[in-house]
């Protein structure tokens, strides 16, 4: 321990002393999405061109709710795009599916595609030398955005530079030749794309064509060239030989994984591709616009009329007579919670769908949530709180006799077995929904940035207040007021018979009385 403590130590003074420097961005290359007139010559654009002339100014939308069908549909659009592949996440895990996505990106290059991938420097742990490799394809850049200087240790970036580093991109989109884009809440890994042994993400993503996916390249265009976004090759060094052939060994091991094979099987299989190109892949037409944070937010330079939270109101418009929000780590501080109290008072139905104590994989999160629950209730807002394990008899029930879809123009189970939420959507008066990365947190307000779409389809909206009203309460527990003494209950309609506890369920002491003591730290701007 001794020891670790002076390397520890060795370490912060090293970095210290060099000023936490980040390198020049003078000399840094430029480049712009493929123009749209050169997009409508791919194969990608001319099979958008032809679903597009019968709806013109409308963007299509199909909906990813299932993790094969998400994963395969980045690896397809991978495998055909003709020119250009703009890819930005905020985590790219070091696992199966974030190697197999690498392969993609590397296969799409060496075909004579352009591929720019900025990813978020926190969310890459592990994968400098893969990231570096790829780099040094002449037909790849990589990018990453507010990096850190001593890479062997992140997390003293914090230390030496808190204020830069705890901004992060926290968008996620997927752009094939300037003509088709996925975009929502996941980010790249097993866990994402339903391959883990732990937790699995309930999530949502939407495959788009049409006007809005130019506004797309047009953001990414901006973080790319932001002053937070640095070229790898002035971070990392470049692998020597007998790394790029360890790297290789590597992957071949995890391309030749039963894991790997599901995922493979997924891809050949997936039917969206094919009844694109034939235009009968099933999209919902509607008008559709990107919200988005100015890149300069990752340095706090950002006005306010800037970001996407400004513009949210603008483009949402205030609910009259429903708000159906799903929000993996609410937050709403007491400013929102004015805002839904304000809502419901005026005889608006808000529904919130978040995690559990038992789902969370963020324990402050929850404290921060917890402590306006009473409100909340007292205001007549609706609380649900997503179980861990969504599969119970009642809802599979349901899902068989309902199908597979839980929106039409894309398919999902609904909930596996360990699952926590993850997907960031929201429905209003039954008539538009938000699809993105924006988490209801201050995080996601004040210091990420966030990237997200406001879809006026009363198809999804409906089918969104549908999935509250038939599946939300059997894959959840109501949060509900006692109406004897006023203290929470939590109601379980999916239990056989219906049962209330009043206690937290599926949660030990310890991680009670855990978030009350963090509900006693002002630590709300953080989460």
């Amino acid at each position: 321990m001794r020891r670790f403590a002076r390397l520890l130590a060795a370490l912060a003074l090293a970095v210290l002393i060099t000023g936490c420097s980040l390198p020049p961005l003078e000399g840094r290359s430029e480049s712009r999405a493929l123009p749209a007139a050169e997009a409508r010559h791919t194969t990608l654009g001319q099979a958008v061109d032809t679903a597009a002339e019968r709806h013109p100014g409308l963007t299509g939308i199909h909906t990813l709710l299932d993790a094969h069908e998400a994963f395969a549909a980045r690896v397809q659009l991978a495998q055909h795009a003709e020119r250009t592949l703009d890819v930005q996440y905020y985590i790219w895990r070091n696992d199966t599916t974030g190697h197999l996505l690498l392969e993609a990106l590397r296969a799409a290059a060496d075909r004579g595609v352009r591929v720019r991938l900025l990813l978020d420097d926190l969310g890459v742990a592990g994968l400098d030398e893969e990231l570096a490799a790829l780099d040094a394809h002449p037909n790849i850049e990589v990018r990453l955005f507010n990096p850190f200087v001593l890479r062997p240790f992140k997390p003293l970036g914090f230390v030496t530079d808190f204020s830069r580093a705890n901004r992060r991109m926290h968008n996620k989109s997927f752009t094939a030749d300037n003509a088709i884009t996925i975009l929502g809440g996941r980010n790249v890994g097993d866990e994402y794309f339903g391959a883990t042994d732990g937790v699995l993400f309930a999530d949502l993503d939407v495959l788009a064509t049409g006007p809005v996916v130019d506004q797309i390249s047009n953001s990414f265009d901006a973080y790319w060239a932001s002053a937070s976004s640095y070229p790898i090759a002035s971070m990392v060094k470049a692998p020597s030989a007998e790394t790029v052939a360890a790297i290789a060994a590597r992957e071949a091991l995890i391309d030749r994984s039963e894991q790997a094979a599901i995922y493979k099987k997924a891809v050949r299989e997936l039917p969206s591709y094919g009844a694109l190109i034939r235009g009968d892949l099933l999209l919902i037409w509607a008008p559709a616009h990107l919200l988005v944070d100015d890149p300069s937010k990752g340095l706090a330079l950002a006005e306010p009329e800037q970001l996407l939270l400004h513009h949210m109101n603008e483009a949402v418009g205030m609910p009259v007579r429903a708000l159906d929000l799903v929000s993996p780590y609410f937050v709403p501080t007491d400013a929102g919670t004015d805002y839904f109290v304000g809502l419901a008072r005026h005889g608006v139905r808000v529904r919130i769908l978040t995690n559990s104590l038992a789902a969370t994989d963020v324990l402050p999160v929850h404290s921060g949530y917890a402590r306006h629950r009473q409100r909340l209730l007292d205001a007549g807002v609706v609380l649900y709180e997503l179980k861990p394990d969504p599969a119970q008899p009642t809802a599979r029930s349901v899902r068989k006799e309902e199908g597979s879809s839980w929106m039409p123009g894309g398919s999902g189970s609904g909930g596996s077995s360990g699952s926590s939420l993850h997907a960031k959507t929201f429905g209003v008066d039954k008539e538009r929904i938000f699809v993105g990365s924006f988490n209801f947190d201050p995080r996601s307000a004040r210091l990420n940035t966030e990237l997200g779409i406001i879809i006026d389809s009363p198809q999804l909206a409906v089918a969104m207040a549908e999935i509250f009203e038939k599946r939300v309460p059997l894959s959840s527990w109501e949060v509900q007021l006692n109406p004897r003494n006023g203290a929470l209950q939590w109601f379980d309609a999916g239990a056989t018979p219906s049962q209330t506890l009043s206690v937290e369920p599926g949660t030990t002491w310890w991680e009670r009385t855990a978030v009350r003591l963090l509900d006693a730290l002002p630590i709300d701007w953080l989460l």
